[in-house]
């Protein structure tokens, strides 16, 4: 079973940027498809990014196209996302998860392994 841990959250204000990291101990992430969620209060987890680790394929919701980019490091064993022109409606905790699989999904449920949350407010 794979560990996340998530770093790098914080209050910015619209317009600015954030990184957020997410590091896996216990296996590495070779084989498997990883990606970000965010929560707000009162709604449901959503799909942000992911990417197929193997690959480097990588996927977005439309909400984030051309602001977000995720990546990964593979010596490192972690995976990133860097945000940029965030609004106030990118205030959310963002979660990253892990899919014991290389084919890449937007389902919260098809995720096996999550980190604890990181929480990202954007001030307008």
């Amino acid at each position: 079973q794979v560990q996340l841990v998530e770093s790098g959250g914080g209050l910015v204000q619209a317009g600015g940027s954030l990184r957020l990291s997410c590091a896996a101990s216990g296996r590495t992430f070779s084989n498997y498809a990883v990606g970000w969620f965010r929560q707000a209060p009162g709604k449901e987890r959503e799909f942000v990014a992911s990417i197929t680790w193997n690959t480097g394929i990588t996927y977005y919701a439309d909400f984030v196209k051309g602001r977000f980019t995720i990546s990964r490091d593979n010596a490192k064993n972690t995976m990133y996302l860097e945000m940029n022109s965030l609004k106030p409606e990118d205030t959310a905790v963002y979660y990253c998860a892990s899919r014991r699989s290389p084919i890449p999904s937007q389902r919260p449920p098809d995720f096996g392994s999550w980190g604890q949350g990181t929480q990202v407010t954007v001030s307008s």
